[in-house]
């Protein structure tokens, strides 16, 4: 028999297929939950007879027909789960509903068990997690600071390891901000990912059903199973959950400059960003600094016009008929929607499209952006003092990504000098979930954390596939190459990267002459004078590939590469009349290798 293992996915399942039984699962997070002994976490627990039924209900062991078989989830109490009361931490709001949320229903069909319901900032609105008429859940790194919201519950209960992940949503930050707060990994899939029916909406037009998870791969497999199209939905996206394969060698990652940079005070906080983006660094990714004024800007319209009067739609007939109802913060900037006019709504939105418009280049000029998850830890006592001053604070980073139509991860990166947890959320633009995802577990592995609040360490890495859309594989060797400047031309074309590999020991490299931006010619020649050169293979539909090659300018061409292994892809190479003034480089080993050379 298996001794209690971890409740990340993998060490679940691990112990489900050498024979712990999954009802252990449901008395080993009931003992946990008396244990941790916070009232604030759930608004309602399921009942243990019941999960116990559930569990039988699954049947043999199948994570192939299941893929989240037996894997306890909590769910954020403005997500419906039929026969548990919704109440958006609204008692006056509650009602019972009769069919689960899309998400919740795609979940438990692949074989999770949902086993209550969370604490929230009411109706969503928050991002300190203590706007709540219920008893406000308890950090789970430490109670004297703020749990972080809207959804702290869900984020605490996956902090402490009572189930695997958790569903929150996601607005403003709600989904990242308790995320870095409680050392956890927190998924802000692109709008409309994930379908919000049977969500209560606080911005329909930006809500995201977010996952709360251990690790950034649970949060990748959940988002897997969820991330479909519902055409019950009006803001739906199909949203492929592919691009989690291989990370090319060098990304451009964006980072707000220096002079951009809010910590509000809190020096290790500013410390620990630095030292996250060391290790990026290290991972062998270039940094470039990026004006964040216009980001900023976006974020400060969040609760100006359009974006307020959208939460008081979302509940204006309950709001009129029971503003007593509400939590004194709430109520207070819920009923400032009552003094804007339809002319501040579409302010709000013009406004919105110049800034869209100004940031677009930025967000095309690098691959992802690397932030802050929050600029600073707050205490209780700091937010009771400061309510609505801190809580902004805590969005600095935050509230602008869905209003850009971006999508995030929050990830955690190390322990501060004061011992609290640290963490950066990866941006990106709308559909590259998977490769924030991807670059987020590896800061996670490079970090050498323990999960949450459990202590347990970090399971072995996955192994990453390459679940990329299938098309034509083009082997580049120069200019190309991730991190390089024509780099772009294969990003703008939606290439995906595949892998790093070498030629067959049968090519030759050269520096080509006269080339902007340099160049390098790539040469077959045979076998007894040769040299292995290091190259990259990016994947490109057959429409971007024809596209592609249709640009390449002569002296280069496409033909066929042999590679080191035995196989074969069409790539670069010269005419020999390009070779006239090069110079042969090929004892370098590679481009990169001749491009980063030591200085003379």
């Amino acid at each position: 028999m298996t001794d209690t293992p971890a409740f990340d996915i993998g060490s679940l399942h691990t112990a489900y297929a050498g024979g712990w039984p999954a009802s252990n699962m449901i008395e080993t997070l009931f003992e946990r939950i008396a244990a941790i002994a916070d009232p604030g976490i759930f608004l309602h627990l399921a009942d243990r007879q019941d999960l116990l039924e559930q569990v039988a209900g699954l049947g043999s062991f199948d994570p192939t027909a299941k893929p989240l078989w037996g894997i306890p989830f909590a769910v954020k109490d403005n997500i419906d789960v039929a026969g548990m009361p919704t109440t958006a931490a609204c008692p006056d709001y509650a009602y019972l509903p009769d069919r689960d949320a899309t998400v919740v229903r795609l979940l438990k069909d692949a074989g999770a068990i949902v086993i209550g319901k969370t604490n929230l900032d009411q109706f969503a609105t928050g991002l300190v997690g203590m706007r709540s008429p219920y008893p406000i859940p308890r950090n789970a790194i430490d109670p004297s600071l703020v749990p972080g919201g809207s959804s702290s519950g869900s984020a605490v209960a996956t902090a402490h390891g009572i189930v695997s992940f958790a569903l929150g949503t996601d607005t403003a930050g709600s989904g990242r901000i308790p995320a870095g707060l409680n050392n956890i990994v927190g998924l802000k899939p692109s709008v409309g990912a994930l379908s919000t029916t049977g969500v209560i909406p606080a911005c329909r037009t930006l809500d995201c059903v977010s996952i709360f998870a251990l690790t950034a791969a649970d949060a990748w497999s959940v988002f897997s199973v969820a991330a479909r199209h519902d055409p019950s939905d009006a803001y739906s996206k199909s949203v492929p959950a592919t691009g989690h394969g291989p990370l090319p060698p060098v990304l451009k990652i964006g980072v707000p400059a220096r002079h951009d940079r809010h910590f509000f005070g809190d020096d290790a906080m500013e410390t620990a960003y630095a030292a996250a983006l060391d290790r990026l660094v290290e991972l062998g990714h270039t940094l470039v600094d990026v004006p964040f004024d216009d980001f900023y800007a976006t974020a400060n319209l969040l609760y100006e016009g359009a974006w307020v009067a959208e939460r008081y739609a979302a509940v204006k007939d309950f709001f009129n008929a029971s503003e007593a109802s509400f939590h004194p913060v709430t109520r207070k900037i819920y009923g400032a929607a009552k003094t804007l006019t339809a002319a501040d709504a579409f302010n709000g939105l013009y406004a919105l499209q110049a800034l869209k418009q100004k940031v677009a280049p930025l967000i095309a000029s690098v691959d992802l952006f690397c932030v802050p998850t929050a600029p600073r830890h707050y205490t209780t006592a700091e937010l009771a003092a400061e309510p609505i001053r801190e809580n902004s604070r805590l969005g600095t980073y935050t509230n602008f990504v869905n209003l850009l139509d971006m999508c995030g991860i929050a990830v955690p990166t190390g322990t501060r000098s004061d011992g609290l947890p640290a963490s950066v959320t990866l941006l990106a633009a709308s559909g590259k979930d998977g490769m924030t995802a991807a670059l987020a577990a590896r800061i996670h592995q490079a970090s050498g954390l323990t999960l949450g609040a459990t202590g347990w360490p970090q399971p072995p890495a996955r192994p990453t596939a390459d679940i990329s859309a299938p098309g034509i594989d083009l082997v580049v060797v120069g200019a190309h190459l991730s991190g390089m400047p024509l780099n772009g031309q294969l990003k703008a074309l939606e290439a995906s990267f595949v892998r790093t590999a070498k030629t067959a020991a049968s090519y030759r490299l050269y520096s080509l002459a006269g080339q902007t931006p340099a160049k390098p010619g790539l040469i077959r020649c045979s076998d007894d004078t040769g040299a292995q050169i290091a190259v990259e293979v990016w994947r490109l539909s057959a429409a971007a590939f024809g596209q592609f090659v249709a640009a390449i300018p002569s002296p280069l061409g496409i033909g066929t590469i042999l590679l080191s292994d035995g196989s074969e892809a069409k790539g670069f190479l010269v005419e020999p009349v390009g070779l006239e003034d090069a110079v042969d480089i090929s004892d370098f080993g590679g481009w990169r290798a001749f491009v980063d050379r030591p200085s003379a």
